[in-house]
C-alpha cells in the first residue's frame, strides 16, 4: 500500500516544554499511529538550523539535540514506526539547499514574514547573514529532498510553507518535475499559556519542561498566576481569567472543567485546591514520559543506535532524490 509521506523537524535551540509535547509531539505521535496506516513519518533534529541564529555560539547545541531525540522517544515516537534522524547526518540536505539557493530569487526571501519580525525580537544577535536569510531554502529543502506531501503545521504557519511551495514550482519549472509540492497538514496547535498567562516559550522564561523534576513541575505550578480579582479566598473570579484554567482545558476532565469554572465563579473552590488538581492531572499525564526519559537519560547508547540507524535510512531516501535532482540539472 502506498504511504503519503508526512516530513516535520523541530530546531536544537534549547529544551522542549508542555507546549511544544501537545502542540507538536502528541500530533507527531497520532500521525505515526494512525490507525489506517496511511502515513510515512519522517521526523527530525534541525541542528543545522539552529545556527542560522545561534551560530556565534554553538556550543549547546549537541546537548539540545540529545535533549530532542530523549524527548521525541520519550512523548512517545516509535523508530520502528517512523524515521528519527538528525539533519546534519544527512549531507545530502546540504546538497539540494545549496542548488535550491541557485535559483530562489531574494526578494521572495527577503518578503517572509518572520524575517524582519526575529530580527527586531534578537536585536542582540548579528543576523545580517545568507545563512539567516536563507533559512527558508534550507527549509525547502528539508522538505523535498523527502518527496513529502504532509507537513503538519497550525493554520498561522501556512505562509510559511508557501515559499517552500514557491521554490519548488520554480524547481519543477526549470528543469524537471521532481518533486511534489508539499501541503501543510493542517493541525489543531492547542495555544498553551506559560506561567504568566503568555503563550508559553523559553523566551519568555514561563515555561514548564519536560525535563523538569516533578518537584520543579508542581512548584511552578503553584506559583502561576490566576485570575487578579480573586485577592481573598471568598472572592468570586472569572475562570476564563485564569491561566491555570486554561491548562485544565488540556489535562483536565470535562466534569472537572465545569465544576472549576462554577467553584471559581461561586467562590466554592480557592485557587489552591484549583492548583492541586490540575497538578494531579498533569503528573498523570507526564509520568510515563519522566520513566522514559529516565531510561533514556540512562542508557545513551541506545539513543545513539536509534539516531544512527534513522540517518542510515533518511540518506538513503534523500540520495534517491538527489540523483533525480541531479540528472534534471545535467549534473549527473
Amino acid at each position: 500500500m502506498h504511504r503519503e509521506r508526512v516530513l516535520s523537524g523541530m530546531q536544537a535551540t534549547g529544551k522542549l516544554h508542555l507546549g511544544n509535547l501537545v502542540g507538536a509531539l502528541k500530533n507527531w505521535v497520532d500521525l505515526q499511529n494512525n490507525r489506517q496506516n496511511k502515513y510515512d513519518c519522517f521526523y527530525f533534529v534541525a541542528d543545522w538550523h539552529a545556527l542560522t541564529t545561534g551560530y556565534s555560539n554553538p556550543i549547546g547545541i549537541k546537548e539540545s539535540t540529545q535533549d530532542l531525540l530523549i524527548n521525541f522517544i520519550a512523548a512517545g515516537l516509535d523508530p520502528d514506526k517512523s524515521t528519527i534522524f538528525i539533519q546534519s547526518q544527512v549531507p545530502q540536505h546540504a546538497e539540494l539547499h545549496l542548488l535550491l539557493s541557485m535559483i530562489t530569487p531574494l526578494g521572495w526571501l527577503e518578503r517572509v514574514p518572520t524575517y524582519k519580525e526575529k530580527q527586531e525580537q534578537l536585536k542582540d544577535r548579528d543576523l545580517s547573514t545568507y545563512g539567516f536569510l536563507g533559512y527558508p531554502v534550507l527549509q525547502t529543502a528539508d522538505i523535498i529532498i523527502y518527496r513529502a506531501k504532509h507537513v503538519p503545521v497550525g493554520i498561522d504557519q501556512f505562509p510559511h510553507l508557501e515559499i517552500s511551495r514557491e521554490i519548488t514550482r520554480r524547481f519543477n519549472y526549470l528543469y524537471k518535475e521532481v518533486f511534489p509540492e508539499p501541503e501543510g497538514l493542517l493541525t489543531e496547535f492547542p495555544k498553551v499559556p506559560g506561567l504568566d498567562g503568555r503563550k508559553m516559550s523559553k523566551s519568555y522564561d514561563n515555561a514548564i519542561y519536560l525535563s523538569d523534576s516533578p518537584e520543579t513541575v508542581e512548584q511552578k505550578i503553584r506559583t502561576m498566576m490566576t485570575d487578579p480579582a480573586r485577592k481573598r479566598r471568598t472572592d468570586t473570579g472569572d475562570s476564563e481569567l485564569s491561566p491555570v484554567y486554561h491548562l485544565h482545558k488540556i489535562f483536565s476532565s470535562k466534569e472537572e472543567l465545569d465544576e472549576i469554572a462554577h467553584g471559581c465563579k461561586t467562590a466554592g473552590i480557592g485557587c489552591i485546591d484549583c492548583k492541586k488538581i490540575l497538578i494531579k492531572n498533569v503528573f498523570n499525564y507526564m509520568e510515563p514520559i519522566w520513566e522514559k526519559r529516565k531510561e533514556l537519560v540512562n542508557n545513551p547508547e541506545l539513543l545513539f543506535e536509534i539516531a544512527c540507524k534513522g540517518s542510515e535510512k533518511a540518506q538513503i531516501v534523500a540520495e534517491e532524490t538527489m540523483k533525480l535532482v541531479r540528472e534534471a540539472m545535467g549534473l549527473g
